[in-house]
């Protein structure tokens, strides 16, 4: 069966292993209480029919230019984009778009392709397959999120075990947890690809004259239903990523860059923010956990 026929989620751009609308009648991924079904009901597309109607963007990323966006024009689906890292040891793609057409394969084969996928969590397992076979790439995929996967086909897919997983050399796989149980972020030289393992929020982007208690980032197991994560959860994020340093964060969309070295200390700012609003105004976390 070609990938072009195969039905695709139009709210969540996850592809299924099967043509045939009788048969598909909702997308589990969008039926799980983190995600949501459109007012509108449920609607499925595919590739054929996106083609024509769609086209990848592909931007460098203003200060280093080794790191390329993607994102799909008009936006389909949730909308996020993903990341060509381009590395002396093979090129990382973090996360994935759904569609994928000769235009972009040409572009992306021009930058010298892909040797490893890495998506954060399964929100953006989309046509995972697809890509992997066209650029004959291994998909690492954290083990604890199996049950999400929509199609039976396993090209590629490598499931990250433990807590940390080097893909090539320099980028490595963090496992975070939290909004997905194996919820990853992407940690490359002085970089965090973080996806939704937390959230970039609006007060992160204005950096001067930042009153205390200015939250960078909040820490969400449902982003569109804004359900927060459990305290704990956060100060596992933590302690996830305390040993690695890093001084820009990218977020899942067009814009949600933070660069600022003292990044890292503005996340655990804005863990303590948020744990303190859950009520915990003296857990130890607060009073004792520091750089």
């Amino acid at each position: 069966m070609s990938n072009d026929t195969l039905l695709i989620c139009k709210a969540c751009g996850t592809q299924f292993d099967t043509s045939d609308r009788n048969v598909l009648k909702n997308c589990r991924i969008c039926d799980d209480p983190r995600q949501f079904i459109p007012p509108t009901g449920q609607e499925f597309t595919t590739l054929a029919e996106m083609k024509g109607n769609y086209e990848n963007m592909m931007a460098p990323d203003q200060t280093n230019h080794d790191i390329i966006s993607l994102w799909t024009v008009p936006k389909f689906a949730i909308g996020q984009r993903a990341f060509l890292i381009k590395t002396p040891h093979g090129n990382v793609l973090w996360d994935l778009i759904t569609y994928l057409d000769d235009e972009s394969i040409r572009r992306i084969s021009e930058e010298g392709g892909i040797q490893a996928i890495v998506i954060s969590h399964p929100h953006y397992y989309t046509t995972h397959s697809l890509w992997a076979k066209i650029f004959g790439c291994p998909v690492y995929l954290a083990a604890e999120d199996k049950e999400w996967l929509c199609r039976e086909d396993p090209q590629g897919r490598v499931f990250v075990e433990g807590n940390e997983k080097e893909v090539v050399k320099g980028v490595t796989a963090v496992k975070v947890g939290g909004h997905f149980p194996g919820s990853l972020v992407l940690h490359w030289k002085d970089r965090l690809f973080i996806a939704d393992s937390f959230v970039t929020v609006p007060s992160a982007l204005y950096h001067e004259n930042r009153l205390p208690g200015t939250a960078s980032f909040s820490f969400m197991w449902s982003i569109p239903n804004m359900i927060p994560m459990p305290p704990q959860d956060i100060v596992n994020i933590w302690k996830a990523l305390k040993p690695y340093k890093f001084t820009t964060t990218h977020g899942a969309f067009t814009g949600l860059d933070v660069r600022d070295s003292r990044v890292k200390t503005r996340l655990l700012e804005s863990a303590k923010i948020a744990i303190r609003a859950m009520g915990y105004k003296e857990s130890q976390f607060i009073e004792e956990l520091s750089e």
